[in-house]
């Protein structure tokens, strides 16, 4: 992974523990809206995440792969996660 490791840890971490913290409102029986914010908040940060990822594996290896003229399997790789996006 070449994206910046440090800030994808530092998300990956806090969605982390929001998870832990949602686990603790459903067993605490907390108010449903209150409980599906905090799932948009954590939803919202992992989909910066991959956001963040995809940039960078647009900008590095799929560059990579049509400068060596070897770009079809990364138009596929593509291809596939912008289908399990749209889902």
């Amino acid at each position: 992974m070449k994206s910046d490791k440090a800030q994808a840890t530092r998300l990956l971490k806090t969605a982390r523990g929001q998870i832990d913290g949602i686990l603790k409102m459903v067993e605490d029986d907390r108010y449903c809206i209150d409980i599906s914010n905090q799932l948009m908040a954590t939803q919202a940060i992992l989909r910066k995440i991959n956001r963040d990822v995809l940039h960078d594996h647009l900008g590095s290896c799929v560059q990579d792969a049509f400068e060596a003229g070897d770009q079809r399997e990364k138009i596929e790789e593509i291809m596939t996660i912008i289908d399990k996006l749209a889902k």
